[in-house]
């Protein structure tokens, strides 16, 4: 396969005309709900995602990869009383947006009437507009991501003799804008930028060959780690996990590293979601001011933060968003509600559709090193594998590697291992969490120390 030509793309990857674009947009949507209602609709929302990006992989000093991209996400919902009919279009011609209106109010005259659907309220509606700066343009070309990529793979592979082989250095830069209106009067227009850059590599000893990863991803490429701490990290992941061998079953301490810890606040979240609860299928049904983790634990979501991965003054059906607690001091506050859960379960919808916007976990005052030493004997998780969650009754069970902790301190790698419990128990049984926050995500917490899972080895 012949190399990628990175010439090819000489002009900025996130170059767009953002306010020319927004206009345009806002125009089609004022257009298109006028069409739907004059087709009887009572009433239309439209979304329109506009993504313009590059994508650029190396492996072994060569361009691999080179993806530039220019993708247009057109969707209408109509609604006839409570009869709804949804369409799509990545087409945004004159011609192909007035065939999806047609479409969309066919298919809502044939589909059956629920009386919970609809837009959200029109009193519900987001009125203050914020700019919460999460467009950070870079003017990146494709010559320049390629010589980012080879920095990053340059470093990791010359971090040990040990690290045998780069399975790929990635740079991404994304722009966004987010479109939405609908027939309350509601419009709004998000520019949004995303940065990431990424090494995956393979290390190899006597007992054979393991894989590990690294990367940083920001709104503004200013804040992502630099290509040397991306490889290097990824190089002392890798190497770190060579002399690794199985443990026995036993039950014991779990310390889970934080990206597998915010795993855990995603199925908390999907357990307390409408449509989980709507549907009877979580086990934190009812749960509302009920104690499902210790005081020390709180979960506030922050959606006005700046620059943040999820931050957002409105939710996906246009609805405000608010600073609010999802938990305090182990107790759960509030459901994750959108309009049509709302009105399944006689509840006000809590500005959540499309999810929460920035998740924090209260911290506390130990690091990882103190919080291994607090283990005192047991596993430290890095990486899991598999679906094994069942949400209706909260067992857990799943695939996953890490390092066993002996007398307070990490002796080996353990692999091919299986994981354990039951998430109620789980969420109470947490005994700290630290203070090493990974700030890679919307959720943002550092390691957890759950007391005891059963670990299945030999």
């Amino acid at each position: 396969m012949a190399t990628p030509d990175v010439s090819m793309v000489e002009h900025p990857a996130d170059e767009l005309d953002v306010k020319s674009e927004i206009d345009k947009l806002q125009n089609v949507g004022e257009e298109l709900i006028k069409l739907a209602k004059a087709k009887g609709a009572t009433q239309v929302e439209v979304g329109v995602s506009k993504d313009i990006g590059l994508s650029v992989q190396v492996r072994n000093q060569q361009v691999e990869t080179l993806e530039y991209n220019r993708d247009n996400s057109f969707g209408l919902t109509v609604y006839f009383g409570h009869q709804k009919g949804v369409a799509t279009t990545s087409d945004l011609s004159d011609s192909a947006l007035r065939q999806t209106v047609d479409a969309a109010c066919n298919i809502a005259k044939y589909t059956q009437a629920d009386q919970c659907s609809g837009l959200a309220d029109k009193e519900l509606m987001a009125t203050e507009s914020m700019d919460l700066e999460l467009d950070w343009p870079m003017g990146i070309t494709a010559e320049k991501a390629k010589q980012v990529a080879l920095e990053c793979e340059n470093y990791a592979l010359g971090f040990s003799d040990k690290v045998s082989q780069s399975e790929g250095a990635t740079f991404n830069s994304h722009r966004n804008i987010r479109f939405f209106a609908n027939s309350h009067g509601f419009v709004a227009a998000t520019p949004s930028t995303r940065h990431s850059l990424s090494s995956v590599l393979i290390a190899q000893d006597q007992q054979g060959m393991q894989r590990d990863y690294w990367y940083t991803i920001a709104r503004d490429a200013n804040d992502l780690e630099s290509a040397k701490a991306v490889g290097e990290k990824a190089a002392e992941r890798v190497i770190s996990r060579l002399g690794g061998y199985k443990i026995e079953t036993q039950k014991a301490p779990v310390l889970m590293v934080p990206d597998i810890a915010r795993g855990l606040v995603s199925n908390l979240c999907a357990a307390i979601r409408g449509s989980s609860l709507y549907r009877k299928s979580t086990f934190l049904l009812d749960s509302i001011e009920q104690k499902i983790f210790p005081d020390f634990i709180s979960m506030h979501e922050r959606p006005f933060i700046k620059k943040g991965l999820a931050s957002s003054w409105f939710d996906n059906e246009g609805l405000a968003t608010k600073e609010q607690a999802i938990l305090e001091q182990g107790v759960l506050k509030t459901y994750l509600l959108n309009s049509y859960s709302a009105r399944r379960l006689g509840l006000n919808p809590t500005g959540h559709a499309g999810g929460v916007h920035n998740l924090h976990v209260t911290s506390g005052d130990m690091n990882f090193c103190q919080l291994v030493s607090q283990m005192e004997k047991g596993l430290v998780v890095t990486e899991v594998m598999g679906h094994g969650i069942n949400l209706v009754n909260g067992d857990y069970s799943r695939g996953a590697s890490g390092f066993w902790v002996e007398n307070g301190e990490i002796q080996h790698f353990v692999e091919e291992i299986t994981i354990a419990g039951n998430l109620k128990d789980m969420f109470a049984g947490v005994e700290a969490v630290g203070n090493d926050l990974d700030y890679r995500s919307s959720v943002l917490t550092g390691s957890w120390l759950i007391n005891e899972m059963t670990i299945a080895g030999n």
